[in-house]
């Protein structure tokens, strides 16, 4: 049996973050661009909030052997400029 890449298994790890939205997915008799839309929303806001919450920032991709991004240089200041 073939090993999942990486990829493979950062994909299952955002599915499995997914799972109640997945099950109200399979529950849509039809799709148009305004569940679309709002699922799509959804899996943003659900992101964003796993990201608020890890134990430490950058884990998801520590964990599946990706690089962590930096933040965006004008939020670094802007962060230093509301510590201050």
């Amino acid at each position: 049996m073939e090993q999942p890449t990486r990829i493979d298994l950062l994909e299952l790890d955002i599915d499995l973050r997914l799972t109640d939205l997945w099950r109200e997915a399979a529950d849509v008799t039809e799709w148009n661009l305004d569940v679309v839309s709002a699922f799509m929303r959804a899996s943003y806001g659900k992101g964003y909030c796993d990201a608020l919450t890890e134990e430490s920032p950058g884990m998801l991709c520590q964990e599946h052997g990706y690089d962590v991004p930096d933040r965006h240089p004008g939020l670094r200041e802007a962060a230093r400029r509301d510590a201050a």
